[in-house]
Formats: C-alpha cells, sequence, structure tokens
C-alpha cells in the first residue's frame, strides 16, 4: 500500500526537479551563448523477499549541452564571438571564470569588461586595457587585440579536455573544477561584431515540459487512487 506512494513521490520528487531545469533553458533562450541543461536520472530496485521489485527514480546529475550555438551579426566591434572550442577567461572576485558571452563593454577605466563589469583578461592574466585615445578598435581570429594598428594585448582564450568539469556561476560564468586544467585553444578562431546565440531550442524544451507534466500528472493520479483506495478500505472495516 505505501510501496505504490514512495514510488509515485520519487517520480513526482524527479520531475519536479526537471520542470525547474526546463523552465530555466526556456527563461535563457535569448541569454548569448548559455548552454542548455539536461538531467540525468537513475532507476533503483528494491527487492523484498517474496514480492516483485519496487522501481524508484531519482536525479543524479545534470548535463550541460556544450554544442556551440549560431552566430548573430551585430556590427558591434567589441561584441566577440569564438568559433571552436574555446572560453573567454574573465577576472572575478571568486578568481578567474569563464565564459562564451561575448557581449562586452568599456568600464571608466578603458578597461574590456563584461556585461556585469568583470574585466576580460588576456593572455598574461591581465586586464585588455584602452587609451582614451583610442578609436578603432579590432580582434584579429587568435585574439590579438589592437587600437588604431598599436597592440593592446592578446585575449585569454582557454580550453578544458573535459567541459562538463566547468560549474555553472550564473550569468553565462563558469568556474573550473579543481581537477579541470585550462590550457591555451590554438584552434579556436574569435568573431567580431558577432555574438553567439543560446544553444536552447524552445520546441523541443516545450515539448520536454509536457512530458513531464504528463508524468506529473501520472503519478498524481497513482497518489489519488490509492488515497482513495485506503479511504474505502478504511470505511467498509469500521462498517463491518
Amino acid at each position: 500500500m505505501e510501496n505504490s506512494l514512495y514510488i509515485a513521490l520519487s517520480r513526482q520528487s524527479v520531475v519536479d526537479r526537471q520542470m525547474e531545469v526546463i523552465a530555466n533553458n526556456l527563461a535563457n533562450a535569448t541569454t548569448p551563448a548559455f548552454k542548455g541543461e539536461t538531467m540525468m536520472f537513475a532507476e533503483h530496485l528494491a527487492r523484498a523477499p517474496g514480492q516483485p521489485p519496487l522501481s524508484f527514480v531519482r536525479d543524479v546529475a545534470s548535463l550541460r549541452d556544450m554544442q556551440e550555438g549560431s552566430f548573430t551579426r551585430t556590427e558591434n566591434p567589441l561584441d566577440l564571438a569564438i568559433h571552436g572550442d574555446g572560453w573567454f577567461a574573465v577576472g572575478t572576485q571568486q578568481g578567474e571564470q569563464y565564459t562564451r558571452n561575448g557581449h562586452f563593454a568599456l568600464d571608466a577605466l578603458g578597461r574590456l569588461v563584461t556585461s556585469q563589469g568583470q574585466p576580460v583578461l588576456s593572455d598574461t592574466s591581465t586586464p585588455i586595457t584602452f587609451q582614451p585615445s583610442d578609436t578603432k578598435i579590432t580582434f584579429a581570429g587568435d585574439g590579438t587585440v589592437l587600437a588604431d594598428g598599436q597592440p593592446r594585448g592578446r585575449l585569454r582564450i582557454v580550453t578544458f579536455n573535459n567541459q562538463q568539469q566547468l560549474k555553472y556561476a550564473g550569468n553565462t560564468l563558469y568556474t573550473a573544477d579543481p581537477n579541470a586544467t585550462a590550457s591555451k585553444a590554438g584552434s579556436a578562431q574569435i568573431v567580431q561584431g558577432m555574438l553567439e546565440d543560446s544553444n536552447v531550442k524552445p520546441i523541443l524544451e516545450i515539448t520536454a515540459m509536457m512530458t513531464a507534466l504528463r508524468m506529473y500528472q501520472g503519478a498524481q493520479k497513482l497518489i489519488d487512487t490509492e488515497h482513495d483506495r485506503q479511504l474505502k478500505t478504511i470505511d467498509t472495516l469500521t462498517k463491518g
């Protein structure tokens, strides 16, 4: 009697977490360079002597889709996209973090910064800085930064052997797992005047949400049916 309720509740708990992930994906469908997330599930079979096995479900981890999104041309010279495997290095209060969101700007100090004001780092791990007199800013494919034809450094573009070791820190920033090793992204190419789009596909996410909703409703129906059965059993016994 109680086993069916436990099974249904385990299913609802997993679906509730899945709905949170899907909702977050949809909320970031237009966020530059956002990487969608999916859930990984595990089934556990509990066996009792003389009883059929009981199947419980739980979410064990989440998986980021690190595929490159499509590019949108903006013509903004400070908008940058990375074609290939690579991440911009950013200086934060929590240390070096990483992003593929190249929607950059200049702060009051002339530094190249993210939308949240964190400095974009050069290959010497120092901020990319421009002079007040600099006008034409260009970025070469290898990350070399020029202002009016004069070098201003080179962007620090890194890659990881296992990108799943990157942990999402919010605002399209990621932190590296202590076991992850950052190395120079030699094959990545910088594209100026373009932004990488989110790789979330809204139609697929909405379909997944509808499937999850049906699963939740199915589990709830099982709980309601079991509850009604218990009430009828109690009513029958008390009348007897």
